[in-house]
């Protein structure tokens, strides 16, 4: 497990990239939730690549030639597809691989920490790829669901994405925006994502566990383990992707929230 933490250089602005203004872009996505989102605003075509975890849309994960992982990418492939655009992510990709690309295409590095950070990624992706109409709708849409919730206050929560050892969601991340949006108060102050023992697990004053299904796949045994360990929680199984895409997956986050309540 491997979080890296930096400031990219010299990432594309979107005026630059709009004044080039190709008729029929070539895209490679880094980031599998900004993956999904392209796909939302209908660029099937102009996505030319794609990381093995880019999962959605299934139909894209099983056809798109992918580049390799996140943080492990095929450099020879990418140049391969000679790109017009790469969208990348400040914490999914590494800062020594994005920067070698840097030097021959044009690289947008979005950096997410919180819901007006997504928002503003979606408009600016909508601006690079002549679909800002779509992506304006999408943060509209998203907008109106987010003003509707309805959550039961008082849960305190602390937010697993890894085990052995246990790494959590802390502050300064989407994440903890995510759970803030989900009704749940982060128990976790320190920043980022802060490795903890069992005995400081025990410690803190939560009345949730939240065991995501990624970036690792926590399974009910899991869930069955923690439980006993932690016999004042409830500890619950939680879909990842609504925490932690950044994007049109948002679309549907509010209602997911809400069924954790039932």
């Amino acid at each position: 497990m491997h979080f890296v933490f930096y400031s990219f250089t010299n990432s594309i602005s979107v005026t630059e990239v709009q004044s080039h203004n190709p008729s029929k872009q070539r895209i490679v996505s880094l980031v599998p939730s900004q993956t999904e989102f392209l796909a939302y605003v209908g660029l099937e075509e102009e996505v030319v690549g794609i990381t093995k975890f880019c999962v959605h849309p299934s139909t894209w994960f099983r056809k798109k030639q992918r580049v390799g992982g996140t943080k492990k990418l095929h450099l020879d492939i990418i140049r391969e597809l000679k790109p017009d655009l790469i969208l990348a992510n400040k914490e999914e990709n590494t800062k020594e691989e994005i920067e070698l690309l840097q030097q021959e295409f044009e690289v947008y590095v979005s950096d997410i920490q919180t819901i007006d950070d997504a928002f503003q990624m979606m408009l600016d992706i909508g601006k690079l790829t002549h679909t800002y109409e779509k992506a304006q709708q999408c943060v509209s849409d998203i907008k109106a669901k987010r003003t509707k919730r309805q959550f039961e206050n008082g849960k305190k929560a602390i937010y697993l994405i890894w085990k052995n050892p246990y790494m959590l969601a802390g502050r300064d991340t989407f994440i903890h925006e995510m759970m803030k949006e989900a009704g749940f108060e982060n128990c976790v102050q320190e920043s980022r994502y802060p490795i903890m023992t069992m005995d400081e697990l025990q410690q803190l004053d939560a009345t949730h566990v939240l065991l995501s299904s990624e970036p690792f796949p926590f399974k009910n045994t899991d869930q069955q383990a923690l439980q006993s360990m932690l016999p004042n929680c409830r500890v619950m199984l939680v879909d990842g992707e609504y925490f932690s895409w950044y994007g049109s997956r948002m679309l549907d986050a509010f209602d997911y929230f809400r069924s954790l309540d039932e």
